[in-house]
């Protein structure tokens, strides 16, 4: 169902609001909001018929460079299938997928950093949302190097690049929850995704600050 969520106005969305260009920003959230909705409703009324449940993932039993290696490499499968949805060229897509392989291992190691690296002593992992920060602003940072150097538009870099980041679970689970009536579980996993969602864009925006003289001023 991921694929089904639309990043790419969802995203947008947020760098439009931040540069206060706010019609063009609405009009894009609204769409995507309208989407998410009505395909996790779609997926609730499935799940209720089938007899499915949102249940936390068996673990797989990898060592930490083995999961680190996977999800190198089916993070750049994800990012270049995502790139190549939205017509991308090969070239484009592959330089898309080499940053979504960086920016979204990094996120995930982040997050699992205990189990993964128990030698450092750390009791938790870092909240998905200050690692979904970190993920677009790598992401961010990396497509803005890769412009120089490659000529590709910033936009079709960063954002197949992170919306392999969009919390498409998590905004299942909350749908599910309550239209279970768990409205415990479903405001946790809603606002969850909601600031994960919303940091993604902030993290582009970041990086775009940092790097484009531009983007800091307003007209």
């Amino acid at each position: 169902m991921l694929f089904v969520i639309p990043g790419f106005p969802l995203i947008t969305a947020g760098l439009d609001i931040a540069k206060l260009d706010m019609r063009s920003g609405i009009e894009r959230l609204s769409y995507a909001v309208s989407i998410i909705v009505m395909a996790t409703l779609v997926g609730w009324m499935v799940a209720e018929c089938v007899g499915l449940a949102p249940d936390d993932f068996a673990p797989l039993g990898l060592s930490p460079l083995a999961l680190t290696l996977l999800r190198v490499v089916m993070s750049f499968v994800g990012v270049f299938g995502f790139s190549v949805m939205f017509n991308s060229p090969v070239k484009m897509a592959a330089a898309a997928g080499l940053i979504g392989a960086v920016s979204n291992t990094l996120r995930l190691t982040l997050v699992d950093a205990p189990t993964l690296f128990p030698f450092l002593g750390l009791s938790v992992g870092m909240p998905p949302e200050a690692a979904a920060f970190i993920g677009a602003l790598v992401s961010g940072l990396l497509a803005s190097l890769a412009e120089i150097k490659l000529t590709y538009p910033r936009i079709a870099l960063t954002v197949p690049s992170i919306v392999i980041m969009v919390p498409g679970l998590y905004l299942y689970r909350s749908m599910y929850y309550m239209c279970t009536f768990d409205t415990v579980n479903m405001l946790g996993w809603f606002v969850r995704a909601v600031l994960i969602v919303a940091f993604l864009p902030v993290g582009l925006g970041v990086a775009r600050t940092l790097t484009d003289p531009r983007w800091r001023h307003t007209s």
